[in-house]
């Protein structure tokens, strides 16, 4: 244990401790090398002498090392990491010191905040959490004495990032082998799923709503009463506040994960002041224009117009062909309506289009190689398959692949038993999905360009799928290539997407009963069922390098997470059961993902599994694919 006055790498002077706790110790110090000598914190990690626990260790006290070098780069409100080492055994992080108190002292037991200064001093917290969220890192310790105030500019400084907090020795079984449990957290402060060695982004989020609610109350977290009935923390007999606050609190602290907000951006957003709406302008009335002949109008049932309007309403938009409107039908074709006359659209601007294939017949093949593997990954079949699609130019030789998916009826959702399922992921249903046209890949940066005339993506690369877009842009992408080409291009429903990527299969991936990094990019550190870890790439691929599925489609686990148009609910009930997104929810903000990508878990990439991100959303690990619904 160091003393005042050691010297640490001959260069880290110990002045004094700053704190104990059962994962080591914290010292303030100074750089001896430096001009000035300026003070650092110097963290000591004290771990287990048992080997195993050792092995562990280290391999945390790496990895939290690299996350801190990352964050302190991002933004000026973490603390840079200066340096990591192990000396005689022992861990050692220098970081940044902060120069001012941490919030013990704005919150405390007893001491209750105003509305306006609790919801200023949550958006405080949630900036900066936002960005740590951004990169899909996990605080796991969110509470006021792990937030500084800083003495110079009164901004909130995150500190103490967990990863190496407690390690200790469950038990060893008859083989010899020792059980290592990560707990990280505090009382209070860590939701259900947190303790149960799983937590996720929203866990930061039930913290800071925690946090909150002591602020408002003055009554710390874990001595706050639970309703028995559900879990649900009862708070609101404490404190004046108005419903609006009091809502969003309630969803960041509720009691199951995916009735929260999702990261601290989406909880930020909900906070923020609602803008005014800027007054719509009126349509200018066009002069009138010779009227055609009248035509008869279709004979549409009453279910064809309302699903038809809900369609149109979830994203797809209308596309003009000729003089004639395309909708959407209930058997997946394209439907005719009124002929479109002046007085039905005052302004049709005409551009050039792409007439879609007339029949099957004016459809290419193309052939590729499937593969099994079993339990632990290992490929045990190889197939030779085909599938016909068609081809839109989009200029300067790029093209976009559309492959025909047969329509037929499938099981949507995972059955009870399948491995880190989530309650989200049922109850199976029986859904029929009419044909349609999917993206062979998710749209590349080339494509986008193409189309948009911008590349957003992080990870650039013509061929690599575009990131960082959100839900609408995704949506106007799909307009836009809609005007060029004259067909209806969408993006797909969430049973469209589950049906394309399972392509008759029942496994928890198309692959079989697992995935390995040499099928699927996903971070390897993180494998599922008996499958061996493998390797985590940190970026996305090129799009087709792993083999596709039984229909043709490549990259539907992995590389990227891909939008799809249904508002998020948190079961199957009461959802469709014909392939239409589901666009009935408690927030049209709250936008379905499906597919996983190359900085998630290998059970992310499930086909049943299912994510959420609000629609404004824009992460490297964001993108999406097509689908096109043609005669």
């Amino acid at each position: 244990m160091p003393t005042t006055g050691t010297i640490l790498r001959q260069r880290y002077k110990i002045i004094y401790i700053l704190g104990s706790g059962g994962f080591g110790d914290t010292y303030l110090a100074e750089d001896i090398d430096l001009p000035n000598h300026p003070k650092c914190v110097v963290k000591h990690l004290k771990p287990n002498s048992d080997p195993a626990v050792l092995q562990i260790v280290r391999r945390l006290f790496d990895s939290e090392a690299q996350v801190l070098y990352r964050l302190g780069n991002d933004s000026e409100q973490i603390p840079r990491l200066f340096a990591h080492f192990e000396e005689q055994g022992q861990f050692y992080l220098v970081q940044e010191f902060v120069d001012g108190e941490d919030l013990s002292k704005e919150i405390s037991p007893g001491k209750r905040l105003s509305e306006k200064e609790v919801t200023k001093l949550l958006q405080e917290i949630l900036e900066v959490l936002a960005v740590v969220h951004k990169k899909n890192i996990i605080h796991r310790d969110i509470k006021p004495p792990n937030l500084m105030r800083r003495r110079h500019d009164k901004k909130i400084v995150l500190i103490d990032f967990g990863a190496v907090k407690e390690i200790n020795t469950m038990m060893v079984n008859s083989q010899g082998q020792t059980s290592i449990s990560v707990v990280i957290g505090t009382h209070g402060y860590m939701p259900s799923e947190q303790a149960a060695g799983q937590p996720k982004l929203c866990s930061d989020v039930y913290a800071v709503g925690m946090l909150g609610i002591y602020a408002l109350t003055g009554i710390q977290p874990h001595e706050l009463p639970k309703d028995p009935t559900d879990g649900e923390v009862i708070w609101r007999n404490w404190a004046n506040v108005s419903n609006e606050l009091a809502g969003v609190l309630n969803r960041m602290v509720s009691y199951h994960f995916r009735d929260r907000y999702f990261s601290a951006g989406e909880a930020l957003q909900a906070l923020q002041p609602s803008q005014p709406q800027r007054p719509q302008p009126q349509p200018v009335k066009q002069p009138q224009r010779r009227q055609p002949q009248p035509q008869p109008t279709p004979n549409l049932s009453r279910r064809r117009v309302i699903k038809t309007a809900g369609w149109l309403a979830g994203g797809f938009g209308l596309t003009f062909a000729g003089n004639r409107l395309l909708f959407p039908s209930d058997s997946g074709d394209i439907t005719t309506t009124t002929p479109v006359t002046s007085e039905t659209v005052p302004e049709v601007v005409q551009t050039p289009v792409s007439p879609p294939p007339a029949s099957s017949n004016s459809l290419q093949s193309f052939s590729f190689e499937t593969v099994t593997v079993n339990a632990q990954g290992s490929i045990t079949n190889r197939r030779n398959l085909q599938a016909k699609y068609f081809a839109e130019n989009l200029g300067n030789g790029v093209s976009l692949e559309m492959v025909q998916i047969p329509g037929g009826t499938f099981t949507m959702g995972s059955p009870a038993g399948e491995a880190q399922r989530e309650n989200d992921e049922g109850p199976q249903r029986q859904v029929r999905v009419p044909s349609f046209f999917m993206c062979k890949y998710p749209v590349t940066q080339a494509q986008y360009q193409a189309i948009m005339g911008t590349n957003p993506a992080r990870f650039k690369g013509e061929k690599r799928p575009v990131e960082q877009v959100s839900w609408d842009d995704a949506v106007e992408f799909c307009k836009k290539l809609g005007q060029r080409t004259g067909k209806i291009y969408r993006l797909p429903s969430e049973a469209e997407w589950e049906y394309a990527c399972r392509a008759g299969t029942t496994t928890p991936f198309y692959f079989g009963e697992t995935i390995t990094t040499d099928l699927v990019n996903y971070d390897g550190n993180f494998p599922y069922g008996s499958a061996p870890k493998g390797e985590y790439r940190e970026q996305t691929t090129d799009v087709g390098n792993f083999p596709p599925n039984s229909f043709g489609l490549y990259d539907m686990h992995g590389n990227i997470w891909e939008w799809c148009q249904d508002i998020y609910n948190s079961s199957y009930q009461g959802a469709p059961i014909d392939g239409s997104p589901w666009l009935n929810g408690s927030d049209n903000n709250i936008k379905l993902l499906r597919g996983g990508s190359w900085d998630f878990h290998a059970w992310d990439c499930r086909s049943a599994n299912r994510y959420r991100f609000a629609r404004a959303s824009r992460y490297s690990s964001i993108g999406f694919r097509l689908v096109c619904v043609v005669a």
